[in-house]
């Protein structure tokens, strides 16, 4: 598995999760403010969709996983 794979993964999990817990809806809803961490993800993946950095990439290339080579948090 590689970085861009791991990020995809984490980021999906990371909204889902969050929508989870903040749309009242939801079995496990917690609290509303849940929902700034679902925005938090999205604006970061918008914002590295632009620039190309992306936290989590540069933790997990620290770590030793290998890069495809393709573009980060995309």
């Amino acid at each position: 598995m590689n970085v861009e794979r791991i990020v995809r993964i984490v980021a999906g999990f990371f909204v889902l999760l969050s929508l989870s817990l903040g749309v009242e809806a939801s079995p496990i809803f917690h609290n509303v403010n849940w929902l700034w961490f679902t925005a938090f993800v999205g604006l970061n993946l918008f914002q590295s969709g632009f620039t190309k950095f992306c936290p989590l990439d540069t933790i997990l290339k620290k770590l030793g996983v290998p890069s495809s080579g393709g573009a980060a948090c995309s």
